[in-house]
């Protein structure tokens, strides 16, 4: 997927921060109203509400916790899936909660069929490519990941780290791996259709991928809604098959994980992140996606080694990743296509895996 530099228009809105930043820090406990005229957009009410956005995942604890600081707009965190915000904002149409949501890209169109979004293009995401956004500019791809194994070589004990899909078979491994629930979560599809793809299979042809995840739960694999990274580094999953970069989140909190890309092939995930239509708070929101976009907003995601949309991934953190000829081996897919069979394979996994 191709990174596009940094343009003048995020440039402003960077220094536009900045600025918003200095007025907080001079002016304490009265910065709401400061603040406000130095935002791109005009305040309405004093919070943003976003949906899928836990404190955990792609460090959005701290990029939430930096947005409030400078902007005196609360942003609390919040702890659905892709398929949880879906469903949620489709049950709250007619009166609309969130402000902004953050999805998996299999689940962007789902949320545009649905009439769930309204245009909008945050400062700096005019620069993405076409196979990055929206034609109507209704989501923007904000980051990515790849799906990889993150091994908890403590909990793993002797049993050596797996390096293939095939690997994971072997009874040795019996119980010890999990991935979030594909019919769920955007990252749980993502792993299944990684494997997929690895093992021969393609967007109309699922059945090599559903093949190995039955035989996967043949030997004891889990299947969790939620995100499990806490169950990973707790050593309760041992063997998690999740994106890269909570891998390497739990390794800088201190936790002994292994990140591996499986020898057959992997998947790059892109994460998109729009503005809902009808949002209660619409400046609000447009601001968050300003923020989310701008050279700070990028890199708080990058520092929670997500792959920037906007710029290249920080030289500071690259000796802290795998190299770069790890991820050739991570593919990229039709990702309006995967959207579109997504229904078809859930149905298919309920048959074929459970």
């Amino acid at each position: 997927m191709r990174r596009t530099p940094t343009t003048a228009r995020t440039a402003t809105a960077v220094a536009a921060l900045a600025a918003a930043s200095l007025t907080l820090a001079a002016c304490s406990g009265g910065a709401d109203a400061a603040t406000e005229a130095d935002l791109a957009h005009e305040q309405d009410g004093d919070i943003v509400v976003t949906y899928n956005s836990p404190a955990e995942w792609a460090n959005f604890g701290e990029v939430l916790t930096e947005f409030s600081q400078f902007a005196g707009i609360e942003a609390p965190n919040d702890p659905k899936n892709s398929g949880q915000a879906l469903a949620a904002l489709q049950t709250e149409a007619a009166s609309p909660v969130a402000d902004v949501v953050y999805v998996g890209i299999a689940f962007a169109d789902q949320l545009v069929d649905a009439d769930l979004l309204q245009p909008y293009t945050p400062a700096g995401a005019e620069v993405l490519d076409e196979d990055n956004k929206s034609p109507e500019e209704l989501w923007h791809v904000v980051h990515s990941g790849t799906v990889a194994f993150l091994v908890n070589t403590d909990a793993l004990g002797d049993v050596p780290v797996p390096q293939s899909w095939e690997d994971l078979l072997d009874p040795q491994y019996e119980g010890l791996v999990g991935y979030l629930d594909p019919s769920q979560a955007a990252v749980g599809y993502s792993v299944a259709t990684a494997a997929n793809l690895a093992l021969g299979g393609d967007l109309d042809n699922w059945e090599p991928g559903l093949e190995y995840l039955s035989d996967l739960a043949d030997n004891g694999a889990v299947t969790p809604a939620q995100t499990a990274t806490a169950s990973l580094s707790q050593g309760e999953i041992p063997i998690l098959i999740d994106a890269d970069f909570n891998g390497y989140n739990l390794q800088e909190q201190g936790s002994n994980i292994e990140v591996v890309i499986p020898a057959e092939g992997s998947l790059e995930i892109p994460y998109v992140v729009g503005l809902v239509n009808g949002a209660p708070h619409p400046n609000n929101g447009k601001n968050l996606l300003d923020f989310y976009f701008s050279e700070d907003g990028q890199a708080l995601f990058s520092q929670g080694f997500m792959r920037p949309a906007v710029g290249e991934f920080p030289e500071e953190l690259a000796d802290k990743v795998l190299p770069p000829e790890e991820y050739e081996r991570a593919a990229t897919v039709d990702y309006s296509r995967m959207g579109e069979v997504q229904e078809e394979f859930t149905g298919l996994y309920a048959q074929q895996v459970g």
